[in-house]
């Protein structure tokens, strides 16, 4: 088993990642009936790919000795209705400028291809930026 997540009541959940303990909660957002004041979930997913692009970036950079410490990424989840569903998501990544040309494509290219990418539904929109100013 993964995580344990327990619904608290107010459209909140909480939610136990069971090898670390580590814990999150999320709310519903405000426009949904919720309370705003966490993640939403739908907000964790989109999270989540902006999580797991850095991630890959960062396994797949130490292979090629570079240092992606402090690159960041600016998330925007974009919401459909009729079924409510995550319809685009749009993550602006900041990376270091020092990084060769050649470095940077292999780095697009793993982005491009992590696991939450791959798991995502393809009528999900992703828009991804990359910036290299740090």
């Amino acid at each position: 088993m993964t995580s344990k997540v327990t619904y608290t009541g107010e459209l909140r959940t909480s939610c136990v990642h069971l090898r670390s303990g580590d814990s999150i909660i999320t709310d519903a957002p405000i426009d949904n009936n919720g309370l705003g004041q966490a993640f939403s979930p739908t907000d964790t997913v989109a999270t989540g790919l902006a999580s797991c692009i850095l991630t890959m970036m960062g396994i797949k950079a130490n292979g090629l000795e570079v240092d992606l410490k402090n690159a960041t990424a600016e998330v925007t989840k974009h919401m459909a209705s009729n079924p409510r569903r995550i319809a685009k998501i749009e993550i602006v990544l900041s990376l270091p400028a020092q990084i060769s040309e050649k470095d940077r494509k292999i780095l697009v290219h793993t982005a491009n291809t992590c696991p939450v990418h791959f798991s995502l539904h393809p009528d999900i929109e992703k828009d991804i930026t990359f910036h290299w100013v740090l």
